[in-house]
């Protein structure tokens, strides 16, 4: 069953952000967008390239009105370790939430059964709380910061202006569509 469309559940945790270890609930993460970016865990090898290109964006990112919050399931102990022995992670500055109960990762049905590991996900939450983007990868596919920020920007357009859509490759500023009778069959 998709998650598309639903409310973030309730959860927990502790989190790591620029050198402090800070308490995270989902009500903190209302009342803006937000981006959870899971991945397997801490010190491999695909996840620092994809958190590396994740905090590149993240200046735009917060410019858009988007918070950022990267997710595995090690403890934010595991987070301060890796962002203070390796330079890709070093450049975060967004949050680094532990889930080592599993709660979030199961909430967001991304837990890998009997492994205790999340697949590679992403989920774009509007400031209600409602998930309206998810992308998830297999193990070896690294995801794209720069697609992702199109897809917000064309999740944000929609949201502030209900009745259009963003076609395919959509760039912020060009044409998008407005559903009707008068479409169907002419595109």
């Amino acid at each position: 069953m998709s998650l598309i469309g639903t409310t973030v559940l309730p959860f927990a945790t502790t989190a790591y952000k620029e050198g402090k270890f800070v308490p995270i609930t989902d009500a903190d993460t209302r009342g803006k967008w937000a981006v959870f970016f899971f991945y397997p865990a801490d010190f491999t090898f695909v996840c620092p390239t994809e958190l590396e290109d994740l905090a590149d964006a993240y200046p735009t990112l917060q410019k858009m009105g988007v918070e950022v919050y990267s997710v595995s399931t090690d403890t934010h102990f595991s987070h301060k370790a890796w962002h203070d022995t390796s330079p890709a992670i070093g450049k975060i500055n967004y949050y680094m939430l532990g889930d080592q109960n599993h709660v979030i990762s199961n909430n967001f049905q991304i837990l890998r059964e009997g492994q205790g590991l999340a697949d590679r996900g992403t989920f774009v939450v509007d400031p209600d709380g409602v998930i309206q983007l998810i992308e998830v990868t297999s193990e070896g596919v690294g995801r794209n910061a720069q697609e992702l920020l199109r897809k917000i920007k064309a999740a944000q357009y929609i949201a502030a202006h209900p009745g259009e859509v963003c076609p395919a490759k959509w760039e912020e500023g060009e044409e998008t569509l407005a559903p009707s009778l008068d479409l169907v069959g002419k595109i």
